[in-house]
């Protein structure tokens, strides 16, 4: 008779590592050693926001018709939607909400509020935080800038522009301007 043979002993395979144990590791070795090469983390760009608006002829013509409460429109692409922006009296609209008004203080200046709640409404529309902060900026009495955009969302200052709603309504005051010279005296 013809004995069976034995089971084959089985060989210890390597222990595969684990993804949090690999994670760990390679923490360990960031720590210790630095980034490899190839593992750099990619440089964040500044964005001058409002800048594309600055010097752009339909956007000065807008601000010219903002300031003389005159009419004036066109229409921005973000993302394939498409937004009108226009002018109307002392309303300045984007996408349809007024967005920025005016409101008359004597007969050669007026302020400039802000609508807080429909600018919180499109402060993802990267088209609309560039026109939010050139709007601030083409005002050079209105210096310096509190209006900032940070991580898609706007800031008053240190604080979210949503932080004053409750307390002191929707509407901000953003400054005053002058929106017609005074005449001379010819005498």
């Amino acid at each position: 008779m013809a004995d069976s043979p034995a089971k084959p002993v089985k060989k210890d395979k390597p222990r595969r590592q684990t993804e949090a144990e690999r994670q760990a590791m390679l923490s360990y070795h960031r720590t210790m050693y630095g980034p490899t090469s190839g593992e750099h983390r990619a440089v964040v760009k500044k964005v001058d926001w409002g800048a594309p608006y600055l010097q752009h002829p339909k956007f000065l013509a807008l601000m010219e018709a903002f300031r003389h409460g005159k009419s004036f429109e066109f229409s921005v692409t973000d993302k394939g939607r498409t937004y009108a922006v226009s002018t109307e009296g002392g309303h300045l609209r984007f996408g349809g909400a007024v967005v920025f008004y005016s409101r008359a203080i004597n007969k050669y200046e007026s302020s400039l509020l802000m609508d807080r709640s429909e600018a919180l409404r499109f402060q993802e529309v990267e088209s609309f935080a560039h026109l939010a902060l050139a709007v601030v900026r083409s005002f050079p009495e209105m210096a310096p800038v509190r209006l900032r955009v940070s991580n898609k969302e706007f800031w008053w200052d240190a604080e979210r522009l949503e932080a004053g709603i409750a307390a002191q309504g929707p509407n901000l005051l953003l400054g005053d301007f002058r929106h017609a010279a005074p005449k001379e005296k010819k005498g």
